[in-house]
């Protein structure tokens, strides 16, 4: 089954993965395996099994049609520079990043929400390509 509209939170412990419709928020978890080791912004992520819980976190949002990458800091972005390396597919599905500290659940729907409806409102307000 295809979810129209997925977020992933993404931290260096964790990956919360979030199933967006206007009824209800479906979360599902993947946990890193290995404690992240922080980066700087002029050094590479030093992760040991990093790949690993990338290639998980991928897995999961493989029947997702669009995905919004959000979190704190550096990993969201090392996930989206491993996707790209390595998954051509997903990176194609990603609509977006934002820097979200860590908000509670709840919070995070209504964000989510409020993000996917304004993207489906500005796309249907484009003009047809003819």
């Amino acid at each position: 089954m295809t979810r129209h509209h997925v977020a992933v939170w993404i931290d260096h412990n964790e990956a919360r993965i979030f199933a967006v419709d206007p009824a209800e928020l479906n979360l599902e978890t993947v946990q890193a395996s290995l404690l992240h080791l922080k980066r700087g912004p002029t050094e590479p992520c030093t992760h040991a099994g990093g790949e690993h819980f990338f290639d998980e976190i991928a897995i999961a949002l493989a029947d997702a049609e669009t995905v919004l990458v959000v979190g704190p800091s550096w990993p969201k972005l090392d996930f989206i520079l491993h996707v790209h390396e390595h998954d051509h597919t997903l990176s194609n599905k990603f609509v977006g990043v934002e820097t979200l500290e860590h908000p509670l659940d709840p919070q995070l729907a209504v964000y989510l929400r409020h993000y996917f409806q304004e993207r489906i409102a500005r796309r249907s307000s484009l003009p047809e390509r003819g």
